[in-house]
């Protein structure tokens, strides 16, 4: 009788401590999917079905961006890559238009530079949200409004505002990310 007693209790502090260690493990790894991707967590939650469904997502995320080869750039790559964004810069005050567009060509051309798909914004979205979770937003408003200035719907205020967006986007790409190289995990 005792022993099929002192059983059950150990058999429920069994359980409890499993179940302890399952919510354990899911709130490191929810903390580490936010620590990871920023306020594009939320954003990602919001736009999901579930926390479950978001997570997923970004765990997704995370494995098809290790199957990249992401590149760090050569100190030539970066010195032509920084006199390029001068060059658009310098067009802004005569071509305001044009140059958002050439910025954006730019920015797309340093993200293939540095092994990252350009094919598809949504998936270019989806890639740069593992390491650049932090200014993704910067990418959308500065996308938006160079749509928006291929149907001259833009002011110059948003133009301008295009240009700093794209300028946050490619600061982080040509830093190669703190000066580490990020290449691609088996």
């Amino acid at each position: 009788m005792m022993n099929g007693t002192l059983l059950a209790i150990i058999i429920a502090v069994v359980v409890v401590v499993a179940l302890l260690a399952v919510a354990g493990s899911l709130l490191v790894r929810r903390r580490r999917l936010r620590e990871r991707f920023g306020p594009e967590y939320e954003r990602t939650i919001e736009d999901s079905d579930s926390r479950r469904a978001g997570e997923s997502e970004l765990r997704a995320r995370e494995k098809h961006h290790d199957s990249l080869d992401i590149k760090p750039l050569d100190s030539g790559a970066r010195d032509r890559y920084s006199r390029d964004w001068t060059n658009v810069q310098q067009e802004f005050v005569d071509r305001p238009e044009d140059a958002v567009h050439d910025a954006d060509h730019l920015v797309t051309s340093l993200m293939r530079e540095r092994g990252y798909p350009t094919e598809d914004f949504d998936q270019q979205l989806k890639d740069l949200s593992v390491e650049h979770g932090r200014t993704l937003e910067h990418y959308r408003a500065a996308h938006e409004m160079e749509a928006q200035s291929t149907e001259h719907k833009a002011t110059t205020e948003q133009l301008r505002g295009a240009m700093v967006h794209y300028r946050a986007l490619f600061d982080e790409l040509l830093s190669n990310g703190g000066g580490q190289a990020r290449h691609a995990r088996a």
